[in-house]
């Protein structure tokens, strides 16, 4: 008899080529100038210099790496330096209008050895493809570059944190963006990291980038329900990976709380005589739909690593929204203890909200073929028996935040 087995595709991966791999995917104009680049480039980043950070680029290996962990298919974010980049593109701060062109480029080059990267594993890779936000035509152009190319995992938004000299998300600035991956059927990904201001380097900026560094990221949710993105584009959808979902229910409570509050406000016949209303005037129109509601209809949650206290929330953040990541090759990632990382969260639940969060969403979202991974999944996914048994014990070597003892829901 035949073990049945889930369907495992992480929805937090990440991969990058190698510094000078790049090359070729560089318009040859920049080529002298990649070359003067990258011979003084200083990688700041270990794992990146370690043996292991082939895991990035090599297709044969990341394969065989994700199939012993039992994931068949995966998400696949940015993690290597970008030409004419600083530090890994995720967190780097917007370029200034001298730096544009060249990061522009870099990005570019970025999403095109990409494109070959997610075809050498075909239907295993949605690929997810970057921008800038300083110039929103161009970013449409590469929109439908990136949709015609095959790049299923869509969009990467970069943050606007304070004093990036950015526009707003809630922007209107930004609609043509909305509208192309709407129109395209290009998920929005939200990635942790990507929102924070820098902090610098001691101690307590540290410490303070790791409280804050979530709530910065949610800040794309609140930003484009109130911009009424979702009222103008019903078919744009956002997804909010690697920061957390247990803090999904009370925001979205506080979210309509305020969202009631300025509408009835602004609806009241004596509008003038009070601060709220004037607060409150337009959103009603502006927004559409109350936030609760959008995040039913629009939005998504890359929940990396999911904990069990996030797990007894299922119901609350919606059981067709959870997609479960593993983080590889990331330290913080639960590789090669995914299973055992996938029982702390799950065993005992039903074995079809399983099958949903740890595959069946994100296979919807992001395009995946079923039929085709679960061929692989009858010999590489975890079988239901084994994600049925409680983990009683931490496996030796595991690095991943999910086998911390304790852990309870956050405010963000």
């Amino acid at each position: 008899m035949t073990e049945e087995r889930y369907t495992v595709i992480s929805a937090d991966c990440h991969a990058g080529a190698d510094l000078l791999d790049y090359k070729p995917y560089l318009e040859s104009r920049h080529h002298d100038a990649f070359d003067a680049w990258a011979a003084t480039y200083v990688n700041p980043y270990e794992d990146l210099l370690a043996d292991t950070a082939d895991r990035n680029w090599n297709s044969d290996r990341r394969v065989a790496d994700l199939e012993q962990d039992g994931i068949v298919a995966e998400v696949v974010f940015p993690n290597t330096i970008p030409p004419f980049f600083p530090s890994a593109s995720l967190m780097a701060p917007a370029p200034t209008r001298e730096e544009f062109e060249q990061r522009w480029a870099g990005l570019r080059a970025h999403n095109r050895w990409l494109a070959d990267f997610c075809a050498a594993a075909p239907g295993r890779r949605a690929g997810v493809f970057q921008i800038l936000l300083n110039d929103v035509d161009e970013a449409v152009k590469e929109i439908n570059w990136a949709a015609d190319a095959g790049l299923k995992g869509g969009l990467l938004l970069p943050g606007t944190p304070p004093g990036s000299g950015l526009a707003e998300l809630y922007s209107a600035t930004y609609d043509p963006i909305w509208a192309a991956c709407a129109e395209r059927g290009a998920p929005v990904n939200h990635h942790a990291g990507s929102a924070s201001p820098p902090l610098g380097e001691e101690p307590a900026a540290r410490a303070v980038f790791m409280v804050e560094t979530t709530w910065f990221s949610h800040r794309a949710l609140w930003h484009l329900v109130f911009g009424g993105a979702f009222r103008r584009h019903p078919e744009l959808r956002l997804v909010l990976t690697e920061q957390g979902s247990g803090w999904i229910p009370g925001v979205l409570d506080m979210l309509d709380y305020y969202h009631g509050r300025l509408v009835a406000a602004a609806s009241k016949a004596d509008t003038a005589e009070t601060a709220e209303s004037k607060f409150g005037a337009g959103l009603a129109d502006s927004m559409g739909k109350g936030p609760s509601e959008v995040w039913r209809e629009n939005c998504f949650v890359g929940a990396s690593f999911m904990r069990p206290h996030e797990a007894q929330m299922r119901d609350r953040i919606g059981l067709d929204k959870i997609m479960w990541g593993s983080d590889y090759p990331h330290d913080e990632g639960t590789h090669p203890f995914s299973r055992e990382g996938l029982r702390i969260a799950y065993a005992g639940l039903p074995k079809e909200e399983i099958a949903a969060m740890v595959g069946g969403n994100a296979a919807r979202v992001y395009g995946f073929d079923l039929e085709l991974l679960d061929a692989i999944a009858a010999k590489a996914g975890p079988t239901v028996q084994e994600l049925d048994e409680p983990l009683k014990e931490t496996p030796a070597g595991a690095t991943s935040p999910v086998f911390a003892p304790g852990g309870s829901v956050r405010v963000w």
